[in-house]
């Protein structure tokens, strides 16, 4: 009878690997805070020229986006439109990317150890039962 993958190795293992990481992720995942400071007001890019600085805001990206598909909706052949509007999803995309912050809360070193050792041994665990163990003679 195969077992985990095909292979001969332990249906029991696979399980208790499967639940081990899970149950560890969960907790990694459940100590990690998101958060974003993206809004229409909000600097993107910021670059230095005249003396000043200069900052582009994620309202300003719009404006190239609204011609690019006013554009797109005359034309759709129109390669300035697909480029305008295409640039500014793109710039949209990272600057969203870019506001993002992850914070992990305070935590114990035991709690620490858990999360590491039900991930990592989760893991380990899991593909260990994916390998195929050697027939015992009996």
């Amino acid at each position: 009878m195969n077992g985990a993958g095909g292979t001969r190795g332990g249906v029991g293992q696979f399980f208790i690997g499967l639940v081990m990481m899970c149950g560890g992720f969960y907790m990694l995942f459940n100590a990690i805070t998101v958060r974003s400071t993206f809004g229409m007001g909000t600097s993107l890019y910021g670059f230095r020229a005249f003396g000043g600085m200069w900052s582009v805001t994620s309202g300003m990206v719009m404006i190239p986006f609204i011609f690019g598909v006013g554009l797109i909706f005359y034309n759709s052949k129109n390669i300035l439109g697909w480029i305008l509007t295409i640039g500014s999803l793109v710039a949209l995309t990272f600057g969203v990317i870019s506001s993002i912050q992850f914070n992990m809360r305070s935590m114990t070193a035991f709690d620490l150890i858990v999360i590491l050792v039900l991930s990592v041994g989760g893991v380990g665990l899991f593909l260990r039962s994916l390998k195929s163990f050697p027939e015992t003679a009996e």
